[in-house]
């Protein structure tokens, strides 16, 4: 009878375990949907935001007031016209003043906050919202589901209620225009769901533009994707984004568009953004793209003795040596640290207590 052995089983690989370690995922891109389950998920997602610099460009106060997040510029010059704005320490009437960095803001008893810096969101919008604040027929808006410790938040553009995609927001109304303007030269890509057939001749008269009761539309780069029996996929791009402006177009050709995905808004693509997830960009792509200043460094505090006076302080490692070598007991000895025991042959302290030999006597 023989034998056989049983086969041991496979242990896993020695390692580091990966038990609560969040994934490679996980960082300041994480897609949020909703509001965050918990604050371990709100200190993953968003980072401390430094201040931005301060600029010597004097401006209108209801723009400097909505700048710093506390409301619209309209709102703004409600609040001036109520009397709750200060300036200098005299109540303004009227909004149509200027100022700049010297000056003094209050609201509301409180001193203006510094504005921060600006920052991008990039949010996946679902079909059935509306790309407004509040909506007077009380639909859903894109800012119902948005987390709530986020700042105040503009829409880089729009989608309408049955569009989907990639919509930009802000917190700074400048980078918001300057992202609107058809001068930047961004384009915005979609992809597009009609019912038809598409032919050659709707590619080219979507090249060449078209004037639609009055409206003039410039010119649509379009590709067919795939097409099928009654409905056909397309890929189209434009620089101006007037209101409905892909489905009214289609609409003039006799295609009815069914599905609008925006997929790209100049560098900033929509990637695997889940429905409803907002993902913040990176700082430097932020600044990179849209030529913005980089952050001011902050300098470390003076340290001031009695009198208010700077402490002197020299360099590391000047002033008395120290050779740090075991049992140097002079290196040691007022330093705060214990003075190290000599060393036996086994590698052990050697404890055995040392006597001092008598002296010999010396030859007359």
């Amino acid at each position: 009878m023989t034998n056989a052995k049983t086969p041991r089983p496979s242990r896993p690989k020695s390692g580091p375990s990966t038990k609560g370690r969040p994934s490679k995922a996980v960082g300041n891109n994480r897609p949020i949907k909703g509001k965050p389950a918990s604050p371990k998920d709100e200190a993953i997602t968003y980072q401390r935001v430094e201040a931005a610099p301060v600029s010597d460009k004097k401006e209108r106060i209801a723009k400097v007031i909505a700048r710093a997040g506390l409301c619209s510029r309209r709102d703004a010059e409600r609040w001036i016209a109520e009397g709750r704005v200060k300036l200098d320490g005299k109540v303004l009437d009227s909004p149509a003043i200027v100022v700049g960095p010297e000056n003094t803001i209050v609201v509301d008893g409180e001193p203006l906050p510094q504005p921060e810096r600006a920052r991008i969101w990039k949010y996946h919008k679902p079909k059935g919202q509306i790309t407004a604040a509040r909506d007077p027929e009380g639909r859903p808006t894109v800012f119902d589901n948005l987390p709530k410790d986020l700042p105040r938040l503009q829409p880089v553009g729009r989608l309408d209620y049955n569009s989907e995609g990639l919509l930009l927001f802000t917190n700074d109304g400048e980078i918001k225009r300057k992202m609107e303007l058809p001068a930047t030269g961004w384009t915005r890509r979609y992809r597009v769901r009609v019912h038809g057939t598409v032919e050659d001749q709707h590619i080219k008269a979507l090249a060449e533009g078209m004037t639609i009761d009055g409206i003039h539309y410039a010119p649509i780069e379009a590709a067919i994707s795939n097409q099928a029996k009654s409905n056909a996929w397309m890929t189209m791009s434009l620089q101006e984004g007037k209101n409905r402006e892909l489905r009214r177009v289609c609409e003039h050709l006799g295609l009815v568009v069914n599905r609008l995905i925006r997929v790209s808004y100049g560098p900033f693509q929509l990637g695997e953004i889940p429905e409803g997830g907002i993902v913040e960009l990176p700082y430097k792509l932020v600044r990179d793209q849209l030529g913005l200043p980089k952050e001011v460094p902050v300098e470390a505090p003076v340290k001031t003795g009695k009198g208010g006076k700077p402490l002197k302080t020299g360099k590391p490692g000047q002033g008395r040596k120290d050779t740090g070598k075991p049992g140097n007991a002079a290196s040691a000895k007022g330093s705060g640290r214990p003075v190290s025991k000599p060393i036996s042959k086994q590698g052990k302290p050697d404890t055995r207590k040392t006597t001092k030999s008598a002296p010999r006597n010396k030859r007359p």
